[in-house]
């Protein structure tokens, strides 16, 4: 082999031996995030109610998990409203808290808990759908108070009369 060819192989390995140190090496750039899941009663995907009573209460489950870098301090409220109310990625929804449950996530930590929600739906929307709407929310110390997160879910029912 000539001189020149082994020159090319060897600087090729080098460069290569360098750029793969650096990627492994390096640290990791990861975006903090929360996550909010709805599940049902079974505290699984899938097979949710599709309608209910008015006044009636549903078992559902939340499954909230943790991936700020910290751990946090965490509450779920629900609300209930229809396709005009639901929250945004950026606000929340309009319609007044009806329960909130609260808990600790240490970072990486994930919970799923078990809830009875009553279906309290706005006045006029008899036969119409609601929306179970289920918002996370952390508290935030340098602004003591609690910061809605943007992570949201609903379900929506359709509201059926008794008999």
């Amino acid at each position: 082999m000539d001189e020149e060819v082994f020159a090319v192989i060897m600087a090729v390995i080098v460069v290569a031996s360098v750029f793969t140190a650096a990627m492994i090496l390096r640290p990791r750039s990861i975006e903090p995030f929360t996550a909010l899941g709805l599940l049902n009663e079974e505290c699984k995907i899938g097979y949710y109610p599709a309608e209910a009573y008015p006044g009636e209460n549903l078992t559902l489950c939340i499954f909230v998990d943790n991936h700020m870098g910290e751990p946090i301090y965490y509450k779920v409220v629900y609300k209930v409203g229809n396709g005009s109310t639901l929250p945004s990625n950026t606000t929340p929804s309009p319609e007044p808290p009806l329960m909130e449950w609260r808990g600790v996530l240490g970072d990486g930590g994930n919970t799923t808990f078990r809830v009875v929600v009553p279906v309290e739906p706005p006045r006029g929307l008899m036969g119409q759908r609601a929306a179970l709407i289920f918002e996370l929310w952390v508290y935030d110390p340098g602004k003591g108070g609690w910061v809605y997160t943007g992570r949201w879910n609903h379900l929506y029912l359709k509201l059926v009369s008794p008999g």
